[in-house]
């Protein structure tokens, strides 16, 4: 993004009411993000070949992408070529102490 981007006005997309307030424009639409996802399971599973995949999400922050990310790039492995192992984890760290 830009640093003249001016963003989405928030009118057009559904805010939940606890962050009305607090939110003046929406820089980047979830479908995009979906969409950015999506391509980078893609390029995950092109880069990998016949690996192993070890997917470590770092909790709490990064479940939502996680899910979003494995689940697509499952689909890939389902209707791909190959399938690709895949091993799941989680890691809980403290940033600051």
């Amino acid at each position: 993004i830009r640093d003249e981007e001016s963003g989405y006005n928030k009118n057009l997309f559904c805010i939940p009411k606890h962050y009305e307030e607090d939110l003046e424009t929406v820089f980047i639409p979830h479908g995009l993000i979906l969409d950015r996802t999506e391509r980078l399971a893609r390029e995950i599973m092109q880069d990998i070949g016949s690996h192993h995949i070890v997917a470590l999400c770092v909790l709490k922050g990064g479940y939502k992408f996680f899910a979003d990310l494995l689940d697509h790039i499952k689909a890939l492995n389902q209707n791909g070529d190959k399938s690709v192992p895949i091993t799941v984890d989680f890691v809980r760290i403290k940033s600051y102490c």
